[in-house]
């Protein structure tokens, strides 16, 4: 879903900050296939190894410049720089091994602490579709979060690029550290990452608002618990560390990407770490690095009334709307009803979870924010809810967290979202309004949405920094970074687009004037045809393009 950061820059520790931003990803997958009250469908599980031998079926495409693969499947890293103390790394090879019959499968191996390489390491998950036809290299791709697999989503390559790009790219997916497959940070039980995702955010009296920091510090701590030596390791910056370890493994000179979502900001920090070393990227539903944590989320909330209020508009043209026959009355039907189920939660049906509450609403009806193909859903879910039914909300709020009706999760993105989005610089210090005076100033912009983003964050309880981000964002001397924004996107709001394009000095913005969450392969031919000619042939986009 849709962004990032809980703390940003400017956030400081022990400060009440913004709650409920969203993690960033591509959320088609998340409603498509959905069946029987279960959540986004269990992902293919692949079990990366470290082993030698390459699939015998296997096509695999190397850049120019790189050398391709050994004659044991191993890939043969073009020779690089590596940087001081980093040379046991750098250089690595890739022992492919064939998973999933269509895909192949390795680990890469980085530090944890690239400030002391000689401590300990852990194993980075990548998964590669090999490219169809004569190859020209390889294409990372991280669909967001943060807390996303990009293990998955590369698996997914088929429906998220075109035929051109697939039979010209590797498309190469990895976990990013503490994500999925790659040192996988897990925070509390399965049943209680259920009451911290619908708990009482709004709490109304000193009782809930104990009960509201039991659950938040529990959840903390949990993560701090179970992962101590990297819960302070999860940054941004570090994750960007870790794709140039990959390029160099894979035998790239410049890295080609494609991130969407959070995405967008991991790329924007590996080209500013290392700008001599980017090609083609796209950034898609991007994040502006320079915003700071209640600009995240005050934009964040407006982003999703706005995309609210295009739902609404729609259901009430559609006729028959659940929420009522004109756009104002059913805009404000949407809060009362929160109002409702924080009073008296409503019945569950075949789901562990029996109670839809005011918590697991917000994800159920912010998930049919990404994607206006998931409109209709939510509004057959209003109607069922006000006439005493919270099933068809509570399975879309599953879809969100990638949950089962069974109360199983299968991936740990809620988890490592918080783990990754709170981890800011120590020096980060800056003083917060009180709580409510927060939620009174977001709720001035978003009526329906303000009161969550922002009320008090899990973030709050987070005993430790991480590394220093860059100071600068403008990826000087790096090649063309094409931005992409849509006019509605509720999580990574239009302006954010605007915003990263000018503060990279090579940034192109494409515009979409439309609905959901990112544009590339989810809105028409302009978008899509101006990217694929960057990737497959390096024509830059013309700038200030609107489709």
């Amino acid at each position: 879903m849709a962004t990032l950061h809980t703390r940003r820059r400017g956030d400081r520790p022990g400060a009440d900050r913004p709650s409920r931003l969203v993690p960033g990803l591509v959320a088609l997958s998340l409603l498509a296939g959905c069946s029987g009250g279960q959540g986004a469908p269990d992902a293919t599980s692949v079990e990366p190894s470290a082993g030698g031998g390459s699939s015998p079926d296997a096509t695999s495409g190397s850049a120019d410049g790189a050398a391709g693969e050994t004659s044991d499947g191993t890939s043969a890293p073009a020779p690089v720089d590596a940087p001081e103390g980093l040379e046991d790394f750098y250089g690595q090879e890739l022992g492919w091994t064939s998973c999933e019959s269509l895909f192949e499968c390795a680990t890469v191996t980085v530090p944890i602490d690239y400030a002391d390489p000689g401590g300990g390491t852990i194993e980075i998950a990548v998964l590669r579709a090999p490219a169809r036809g004569e190859g020209q290299g390889s294409l990372l791709v991280n669909p967001g979060g943060p807390g996303a697999s990009g293990v998955d989503y590369a698996m997914s390559a088929g429906a998220v690029f075109s035929e051109e790009v697939r039979r010209a790219y590797d498309v190469v997916g990895f976990d990013p550290r503490g994500v999925g497959r790659s040192a996988p940070v897990n925070c509390v039980s399965d049943a209680e990452l259920d009451v911290y995702l619908g708990h009482d955010t709004t709490p109304d009296d000193e009782a809930e608002r104990d009960r509201q920091e039991e659950v938040l510090r529990g959840f903390a701590e949990g993560c701090l618990e179970n992962a101590p030596d990297l819960a302070p390791h999860l940054s941004t910056v570090e994750a960007a560390r870790d794709m140039d370890v990959l390029r160099s493994a894979l035998g790239e000179e410049t890295v080609t990407y494609v991130g969407a979502s959070y995405g967008t900001y991991l790329g924007t920090i590996y080209a500013n770490l290392f700008p001599d070393r980017v090609g083609r990227f796209v950034l898609d539903g991007a994040m502006d690095p320079t915003l700071e944590g209640e600009e995240v989320g005050r934009g964040q909330a407006a982003g999703f009334e706005r995309a609210t209020r295009a739902y609404v508009e729609d259901c009430v043209a559609q006729g028959g709307c659940p929420l009522g026959a004109d756009v104002e009355s059913a805009m404000a039907r949407i809060p009362a009803f929160l109002d409702e189920l924080d009073a008296q939660p409503l019945p569950v049906q075949g789901d562990t979870v029996t109670e839809l509450t005011e918590g697991w609403a917000f994800y159920g009806i912010a998930v049919a924010m990404y994607d206006q193909t998931a409109w209709p859903i939510l509004s057959q879910a209003f109607e069922a809810a006000f006439a005493g039914n919270g099933t068809l909300l509570m399975f879309l709020a599953n879809a969100y967290a990638r949950r089962g009706s069974d109360g199983s999760y299968s991936s740990n993105m809620m988890e490592a979202f918080q783990a990754i989005g709170c981890l800011v610089p120590e020096s980060a210090e800056t003083e917060e309004k009180p709580v409510a005076e927060r939620v009174a100033e977001f709720s001035e912009v978003a009526p329906t949405w303000g009161r969550y983003f922002g009320a008090v964050s899990v973030c709050e309880y987070w005993e430790v920094s991480g590394s220093e981000e860059p100071e600068d964002y403008s990826a000087p001397g790096a090649a063309p970074i094409v931005v992409i924004g849509t006019t509605r996107d509720p999580a990574t709001p239009y302006e954010w687009a605007e915003g990263l394009a000018e503060v990279l000095e090579s940034g192109v913005l494409i515009s979409y004037d439309g609905d959901g969450h990112t544009a590339y392969g989810r809105s028409n031919d302009c978008v899509d045809d101006a990217v694929d000619a960057y990737l497959l042939e390096g024509t830059v986009p013309q700038d200030g393009l609107r489709c």
